[in-house]
C-alpha cells in the first residue's frame, strides 16, 4: 500500500512546516515516508508544492501524474495548477482562503472562482475548511496550517496522540498550546 499526498499553496502559508509535521507523524506511525518540495518564488507569494509518499516501502519521493490520493490546497485556487495529479478517487482538502495574485489584486485579471467550481467536480470528495477562521478562533491566524494538518490526520485516520506529539516538537514552545487547539479544531 502506497499513499500519495500533494500539499500545495503559496509562500508564507507554512506548507514546508506542515509537510515536515505530516512526514514525521507518518514515520512515527510506522510508515516508510519520502518527501520532495518545490519552492519556486515562495518568498514572493509564489507556488509551493510538497510531495509526500508513504507506505510499506517507498522508493521515490515524487508523485506521478494521476496518482495523488489526497490533495491539500492551502489556498483556494492553487490546486488548479496540479489537476494532472488527480485520479478518480482523489480527495481534495480545500482551504477556503483566497490569496489574490498580484495581477488580480491590481485589477488586471479576475479571481478564477468559476474554474475552481468546475474542477472541484473532478474529485471523489471535497472537504472545505476555513482554516484561517478556525485558527483565529483559537488565538492565532498563523496556526491555519496546523488546522489543515488536523484535517489531514482526520482523513488518514491517524493516531491523534502521535500527531499532537509531533506538532509540539516542531512548533515554537510558546505557540504549542494554540497549535494543539488549532489541530483539534477540525477533529470533532
Amino acid at each position: 500500500m502506497v499513499k500519495n499526498i500533494l500539499m500545495i499553496g503559496v509562500g508564507g502559508q507554512g506548507i514546508v512546516l506542515a509537510s515536515n509535521i505530516v512526514c514525521s507523524a507518518l514515520l512515527e506511525s510506522g510508515f516508510d515516508v519520502k518527501k520532495s518540495e518545490i519552492h519556486g518564488m515562495a518568498q514572493r507569494g509564489g507556488s509551493v508544492v510538497s510531495h509526500v509518499r508513504f507506505g510499506d516501502k517507498i522508493h521515490s519521493p515524487v508523485i506521478s501524474e494521476k496518482s495523488a490520493d489526497l490533495i491539500v490546497s492551502f489556498e483556494y485556487m492553487e490546486f488548479l495548477r496540479y489537476m494532472n495529479y488527480v485520479h478518480d478517487n482523489s480527495i481534495l482538502i480545500l482551504n477556503t482562503r483566497r490569496i489574490l495574485p498580484p495581477s488580480t489584486a491590481i485589477g488586471q485579471t479576475i479571481y478564477p472562482d468559476k474554474a475552481v467550481e468546475k474542477y472541484r467536480a473532478k474529485f471523489k470528495h471535497v472537504i472545505d475548511v476555513d482554516a484561517d477562521k478556525l485558527a483565529t478562533q483559537v488565538g492565532n491566524i498563523k496556526s491555519s496550517s496546523i488546522v489543515m494538518i488536523g484535517k489531514i490526520c482526520k482523513v488518514l485516520e491517524g493516531d491523534q496522540k502521535i500527531w499532537e506529539t509531533v506538532i509540539t516538537e516542531n512548533v515554537p514552545q510558546k505557540t504549542k498550546d494554540i497549535n494543539i487547539k488549532a489541530f483539534r479544531s477540525v477533529l470533532l
